[in-house]
């Protein structure tokens, strides 16, 4: 069966959206509950929004699976994990800016360390910590999307794509959800959840960070206050895409109207993939 848990310790990657949660339920359903050799691990970076910390705990609740959530911090000097819960994770970024700030840079396209350090490696921490030596990773990466299925890097884990393995599609995924008595709180776009992992990731296309600006503007000027706090303290120009700001990204949605949303054409609608972990 696709969602018959290996031999060995597991961990189960939720990234709080309906794809992992999805996986969660069947691989639940497939192993009459799990073991203690599994663990569910949800990595909080402070930018995902209410509904998915929310739907993280109603998960947990309603198929009475208990889910570790972690966020990445620094304390005196050195990189460490906190364990948390949906009353005391992060809302407002702390854990990405504490990265940031130990960095000194931004992550972008091309160095994508906040994914590696507030998700990947946060769990590892974890993990190890617990007296894991070796174990498999489980990713919710769907057989539609089979681009994105990669080997492991890491010789600590080999990674395990039971989604892939069963051939699950966005359709399928839709599907079972609409027949359960509950659902992520957020809008549903053909399959996608432009508003799932963080708000205002870069990896996401001009449009949705667009859309981001128009109806949660406190929340996009999140991401915009970063880039300027960080071009003022490197005295050089800081930001997630070489190409575009969030402030000039901003700018131009304030001085338009929806047309820009209702033209397909107008705003970028591709996007690089988002965290899965």
């Amino acid at each position: 069966m696709s969602y018959k848990l290996p031999d060995g310790n597991v961990q189960i990657c939720f990234s709080g959206g309906r794809t992992s949660g999805y996986m969660l339920h069947e691989i639940l359903e497939a192993n009459g509950g799990l073991p203690d050799r599994a663990k569910v691990v949800f990595a909080n970076t402070g930018r995902e929004m209410p509904e998915t910390l929310d739907f993280v705990q109603e998960c947990s609740d309603r198929w009475n699976v208990p889910i570790v959530w972690l966020e990445y911090n620094r304390r005196a000097g050195k990189v460490t994990y906190d364990i948390v819960s949906h009353n005391s994770a992060a809302r407002n970024g702390e854990p990405f800016t504490t990265l940031t700030d130990s960095t000194g840079i931004l992550p972008n396209i091309y160095r994508r360390f906040c994914t590696s350090e507030l998700k990947v490696l946060t769990a590892k921490r974890y993990l190890v910590k617990q007296g894991w030596k070796q174990w498999t990773q489980c990713l919710g990466i769907r057989g539609d999307e089979r681009r994105r299925v990669k080997k492991s890097t890491d010789k600590r884990w080999e990674n395990w794509y039971p989604l892939n393995d069963a051939n699950v599609s966005k359709r399928d995924v839709m599907a079972f959800w609409q027949a359960q008595p509950f659902d992520l709180q957020l809008a549903n776009i053909n399959g996608s959840t432009p508003l799932g992992n963080c708000d205002g990731c870069f990896l996401k296309s001009e449009a949705n960070r667009a859309a981001l600006a128009r109806d949660y503007p406190q929340r996009f000027q999140w991401w915009a206050d970063l880039e300027r706090n960080k071009t003022k303290a490197l005295g050089k120009r800081a930001a997630f895409d070489a190409d575009q700001t969030y402030a000039q990204l901003g700018s131009f949605v304030s001085r338009q109207s929806d047309w820009i949303f209702d033209d397909e054409a107008y705003l970028c609608q591709a996007d690089s993939g988002e965290c899965t972990g």
